[in-house]
């Protein structure tokens, strides 16, 4: 990917068209880089959790709010929140790694979250891959790593 780095992208609400797609990159970026770090339980979980059709059924009605990075009208990067204020999802397809995608994806979240929805900070359960990524971005450790049905995440915030 020589010059992508100055590769235009667009974030943007995700649109219903894009759920798919959107959950397919997510697969592919957590097979590659956070599923080595968790057991076949938790691979298996995580596979339920972004298949699951309530997940869907809460993203029609607008209660899973997605965003998602574009270029060319190819998703690469998204994330979402659940329970008002909480990251549920950031996920960036490995090409684009390194390139601000992901930052520019919470930082878009945050804003929303502090300008249009009143919230004075976003929680997250960091994957361990991520725990540098969050603690760059301003987010501060607040639980030791824990692990649940095999997925392994440390609890973090971020004061608005």
């Amino acid at each position: 990917m020589d010059g992508a780095v100055n590769m235009s992208y667009e974030i943007r609400w995700a649109r219903e068209s894009e759920w798919a797609p959107a959950m397919n990159m997510i697969w592919r970026t957590f097979l590659e880089y956070d599923g080595k770090d968790y057991s076949q339980e938790g691979i298996k979980n995580f596979f339920d959790f972004i298949t699951d059709s309530d997940l869907y059924s809460a993203f029609l009605r607008g209660e899973y709010q997605m965003m998602v990075a574009l270029t060319q009208g190819r998703i690469i990067g998204v994330g979402s929140l659940r329970n008002k204020n909480h990251l549920s999802l950031l996920f960036v397809d490995g090409a684009y790694h390194h390139m601000g995608v992901g930052s520019a994806i919470l930082i878009r979240l945050c804003d929303y979250l502090e300008r249009e929805m009143g919230e004075r900070y976003m929680s997250l359960k960091a994957a361990p891959y991520a725990v540098d990524f969050y603690r760059k971005l301003g987010f501060r450790i607040v639980r030791p790593e824990e692990e649940h049905s095999g997925i392994r995440v440390t609890s973090m915030i971020k004061v608005l």
